[in-house]
């Protein structure tokens, strides 16, 4: 049975995500700048120092964002209060019930939050992800399915953060080695794509799409990090929607849509069946399975248009999605039907 938060919970998570949008671009310096790079454009904060002349990335253009940035004198004047409210509203959410990042995790995100790494494309996945459909969706996520990680997985296309033609605010080795953060050497000597903490085996990695028959290490420009690429990854953070991680005020990130989250659990859920990852590949499954079904009620087009898509893409797309059903019968006839 599918529990769902309260009406007034929905409300008040819709609210914070909405703020936390406001505020992200509360603090400009100059004047709103549109870019365009081939067939997207970009919006810049446009200003000055001394005779040189910055362009600091702010977001891809859309309606949301041109309406933000219309409003954003007004917007930057209430930002002081508007830092009550949404610790205002991160209570209220803590009394409905929500699941809330502990303190570590909270702590690495927003580091990388304050990098820029989020600004400049990065995009939540795996578990940590998974928890903040919660909120997207406005259900309970029982404890089985939100079990706990310390894995924080961000991925960025390799394209983006070249055409960006911006970087973090502080390189990312920095931000580790403060945090007690060590590379982890990879056999591509001088490219680091992970970092394990010292005193709580957290592990911070970067991902990113692999478009070549080969799954080597890539550049992340912007980031400034190297990333382990990946098949399939493209579809994952395609379209990635902002939503806030539920630490101390609430931080704003990317998170993947929630229907190609589940869809490409099914994929990686039978590329890691077998060998030791078999237990990762039993909770890919369990994801999966809760949020078609949740999907399936709530919003089935768009989870319709997003497995049509998957199966689309060809015979090995078709057959790990094939093979995971096989052991999701119920979900199999929800994706048929």
């Amino acid at each position: 049975m599918i529990k769902y938060h309260s009406a007034t919970g929905t409300a008040v998570w819709t609210d914070l995500l909405r703020s936390l949008k406001d505020s992200s671009i509360s603090n400009l310096r100059g004047s709103p700048k549109l870019k365009s790079i081939g067939k997207k454009a970009y919006w810049y904060d446009h200003y000055r120092i001394g005779n040189e002349v910055i362009d600091r990335y702010i977001g891809e253009d859309s309606e949301d964002l041109r309406g933000r940035l219309s409003r954003q004198k007004g917007i930057a004047e209430a930002e002081k209060q508007a830092g009550r409210e949404r610790a205002r509203l991160m209570r209220t959410l803590r009394a409905e019930g929500y699941l809330m990042s502990d303190v570590g995790t909270g702590q690495i995100i927003s580091a990388m939050v304050k990098a820029g790494v989020f600004r400049l494309g990065g995009t939540l996945i795996g578990t940590q992800a998974f928890r903040c459909y919660e909120g997207e969706l406005g259900v309970r996520i029982g404890s089985d399915q939100a079990a706990m990680t310390d894995d924080i997985d961000i991925a960025s296309f390799e394209r983006l953060s070249l055409v960006l033609d911006d970087k973090v605010d502080t390189p990312l080795a920095e931000v580790f080695s403060e945090m007690k953060f060590d590379p982890i050497p990879s056999l591509n000597k001088g490219r680091v794509w992970r970092w394990r903490q010292t005193d709580r085996q957290t592990l911070v990695e970067f991902l990113t799409p692999s478009f070549s028959e080969q799954e080597g290490l890539r550049d992340l420009h912007a980031l400034g990090v190297s990333a382990q690429s990946l098949h399939f990854m493209n579809y994952l953070i395609a379209e990635p929607l902002h939503a806030p991680l539920l630490y101390r005020s609430g931080i704003l990130m990317q998170i993947p849509r929630p229907e190609r989250f589940a869809i490409h659990k099914l994929i990686v859920a039978d590329r890691r069946r077998r060998g030791p990852d078999e237990l990762k590949s039993k909770k890919d499954r369990a994801q999966a399975e809760f949020l078609i079904r949740i999907l399936h009620q709530d919003r089935p087009e768009d989870l319709k248009d997003a497995y049509e898509d998957a199966l689309e893409r060809g015979p090995t797309w078709r057959a790990h999605i094939s093979a995971s059903l096989e052991l999701l019968p119920q979900t199999k006839a929800i994706l048929d039907s």
